[in-house]
């Protein structure tokens, strides 16, 4: 059955719709219980999110998604599983840390196979940027982390790079077997393929 938190929010919809994009959300104003805030960048069909809100009630999760298709698959997805600690928002990724959450409110980023734009001309699309970081870390609470991961090996090294370079991240390398229980499509049909999967956790210890 639904969790009984669901009947306090609109019945026809998950998604976070703010009064006005250019403040920061309320949390309080989108989840029944006040729980640590974790965020997935690009979730694509949240397989990955929706598998992960299950797991941990606990937890109140945002599913960031750009494409409505999608993001209303997700909230399909949600609303069938009754979860009352997920949320969708379709948004730009870089936007909704810039200028949505909250600052020092957010436990934990996910940033699960992000488009490597492979082509060189195109690599100015890829959103692991200085801006990218500077407004993740005012998201983050004080030991929070973003996860990353990827089949695209140099677009790794860049991510790695970038993290590496900047003050107040340790970062760590993840093996298969250090990483979440839930899978994305991507990572499904990945790891079927025997294709390489790189994994990080950078952890903001400012």
């Amino acid at each position: 059955a639904p969790d009984p938190g669901l009947r306090t929010l609109d019945p026809q919809t998950l998604f976070i719709q703010p009064k006005n994009w250019f403040t920061f959300l309320n949390w309080a104003e989108w989840f029944p219980s006040a729980q640590p805030i974790e965020v997935d960048l690009g979730a694509g069909d949240g397989g990955f999110i929706a598998a992960r809100a299950k797991a941990h009630p606990e937890i109140n999760f945002v599913a960031v998604e750009r494409l409505l298709g999608r993001a209303r698959k997700i909230d399909r997805k949600a609303r069938r599983l009754g979860l009352a600690n997920l949320r969708v928002l379709r948004m730009e990724s870089y936007y909704t840390i810039r200028w949505l959450i909250p600052p020092a409110s957010v436990r934990a980023f996910y940033l699960l196979f992000p488009d490597p734009w492979p082509k060189k001309k195109h690599h100015k699309h890829r959103v692991i940027r200085g801006e990218f970081l500077s407004a993740t870390e005012q998201a983050l609470v004080p030991g929070g982390c973003l996860f990353a991961a990827t089949d695209h090996h140099e677009y790794f090294k860049e991510i790695l790079d970038a993290l590496r370079q900047r003050s107040g991240w340790s970062t760590d390398l993840l093996r298969d077997d250090q990483w979440f229980a839930e899978k994305t499509d991507f990572e499904i049909h990945f790891l079927k393929a025997k294709r390489r999967i790189q994994r990080l956790v950078a952890r903001w210890d400012k």
